[in-house]
């Protein structure tokens, strides 16, 4: 996949990524071919409905492949590293949290209730500088609250002093602490009330306008909540990659047909399009416990032909754009 999107200032390149889910009597064909570019500045959003692969993809572009999540094939490139030419101790040691961060979903509850914050911030900053002094620790957890308009006195309250939105921009500091080129988001708007989210998304629009990280990747199932943040769209569906775009083209002019479902569930996102057609998605996704041997959408598309009963193609369209059907195919 090439686009006008790997200009300048690449920081991340994910290259024909496939990712597997090993187990003793089962394969799950999780992630299936995805491709990612990140430049210095791009908040890019991967949509799509739950199971579709998403947050496994997160886990692979962070290089955490546990068991028993398997990398099958592929290539992932951060800010020059390649990632699985290390060993997990190595990522442990020279990549998570210093050169690209995950925020999981249902994070606020990965504080320990017990510990201050300030405990918590001084326990994950020492795993990876050993020798760094606290008081340095403490100075750089004050900037950075205050940079990002928080009280400091955070740093003295437990975990469950705090409101479930404040929980989750202390994790968000915490996993930003180190600068790391890359941020990968996870649903982290997940179970806080509509007034929380739009002020988390603010709050992480700041981290990349101020340069405190270089990137961000959020992923979600909420096409409108990437609305207010992302630059560019990677559509997600049954393991693949179906459509990518720039956030107005995507909004304004969805090409897949799962986007333009995707599109048509969501209440005002676009007035220009009709909401009387289309309410929602109908059928389910594929079983994925074995390889697909048709359009991975068939089933649900209301314009399957008898072409799609073979792997769709990818077609690169003017600016960039892709999309992974055969209506566009010449």
């Amino acid at each position: 996949m090439s686009d006008s999107h790997s200009r300048d200032g690449e920081i991340m390149l994910a290259e024909n990524i496939t990712g597997y889910y090993v187990m003793e009597n089962n394969i799950i064909h999780a992630v299936e071919n995805c491709s990612l570019k990140l430049r210095s500045g791009d908040i890019v959003g991967i949509v799509g409905e739950s199971g579709c692969g998403k947050s496994t993809f997160g886990k692979l572009l962070l290089g955490y492949d546990k068991p028993p999540l398997k990398l099958i094939s592929g290539k992932i490139l951060v800010d020059g590293l390649d990632i699985y030419s290390m060993n997990f101790k190595q990522r442990a040691r020279k990549v998570w949290g210093i050169k690209i961060s995950r925020i999981p979903q249902y994070s606020m509850n990965s504080l320990n209730p017990v510990l201050k914050i300030k405990t918590i911030i001084k326990d994950y900053v020492k795993s990876k500088f050993p020798r760094i002094p606290e008081r340095k620790i403490l100075e750089m957890a004050r900037n950075r609250l205050e940079e990002l308009g928080l009280n400091t006195d955070v740093l003295e309250q437990y975990p469950f002093e705090l409101s479930g939105g404040m929980k989750q921009r202390v994790v968000i500091i915490i996993s930003t602490l180190l600068n790391p080129k890359v941020v990968i988001a996870d649903e982290p708007t997940t179970a806080l009330d509509v007034s929380t989210q739009r002020r988390l998304i603010e709050f992480m629009y700041n981290l990349v306008r101020k340069n405190i990280i270089s990137s961000m990747i959020f992923i979600s199932h909420d096409i409108a909540v990437l609305n207010q943040l992302c630059n560019y769209f990677y559509i997600m569906y049954a393991g693949e990659m179906v459509e990518f775009g720039k956030r107005e083209d995507i909004i304004n002019n969805p090409l897949h047909p799962y986007t333009q479902l995707l599109i048509t569930t969501i209440p005002d996102i676009n007035p220009a399009i009709k909401r009387d057609r289309l309410k929602d998605i109908p059928g389910f996704p594929p079983d994925l416990s074995a390889p697909l041997k048709m359009c991975s959408f068939m089933t649900r598309c209301p314009y399957v032909e008898d072409r799609c009963k073979t792997k769709p193609p990818v077609i690169e369209l003017k600016g960039g754009r892709f999309v992974r059907c055969h209506l566009f195919g010449k």
